[in-house]
């Protein structure tokens, strides 16, 4: 079973599409090019007792639609694809290459959860416990001191500081972002 310690997740299995065994992917990287490539070995994670395989091998990789499709070495019918439902994909932190030090700000799901929320002027507001891949945004999931949680824009206007070695992420929320949930 892969950990976040050591392992990256890249994608979560969805549905099987086709006769052969290709499923759709609910993808967890901000390069699919590169991590879909065909030969690519990932570690899987998946139900007890749904006979999924340790890894899978990837065969095909293309993009329908808008979402991709996958195919595995392992798995040659959609019989074997719809047991795959719900498998998350991992990658060998050691194998992944790290973003070229000039490209903009990016950040692993697993590097920004448990870091301290703070306001501009330094007070604590809570911990980031998720992110969610968006298509236009992603968003930061917040867990307030007050317990409760809250999602928030991870754009730089208003996450204006990520500092994973001092171990927290600066907020200017605008007035009202955390108050949206309350009547």
């Amino acid at each position: 079973m892969a950990s976040s310690t050591d392992s990256l997740l890249v994608a979560r299995i969805g549905k099987p599409h086709g006769l052969r065994g290709e499923v759709t992917v609910q993808t967890h990287t901000d390069d699919p090019e590169t991590r879909y490539v065909p030969g690519t070995v990932f570690e899987t994670q998946a139900q007890p007792g749904t006979g999924v395989p340790r890894a899978l091998t990837v065969t095909t990789a293309r993009l329908h639609r808008q979402i991709w499709l996958l195919g595995f070495a392992e798995i040659p019918d959609r019989t074997g694809a719809e047991s795959l439902r719900g498998t998350q994909l991992f990658l060998d932190v050691d194998t992944v290459e790290e973003p070229e030090a000039d490209e903009d700000n990016s950040w692993y799901e697993h590097d920004l959860v448990g870091l301290a929320v703070h306001d501009p002027a330094g007070a604590v507001l809570g911990e980031v416990t998720g992110l969610i891949l968006g298509a236009v945004q992603d968003l930061l999931e917040v867990r307030l001191v007050d317990s409760r949680e809250v999602l928030v824009p991870f754009v730089g206007a208003i996450v204006t500081e990520v500092d994973i070695e001092a171990g927290h992420v600066i907020v200017d929320a605008p007035a009202g972002l955390f108050d949206l949930d309350e009547s």
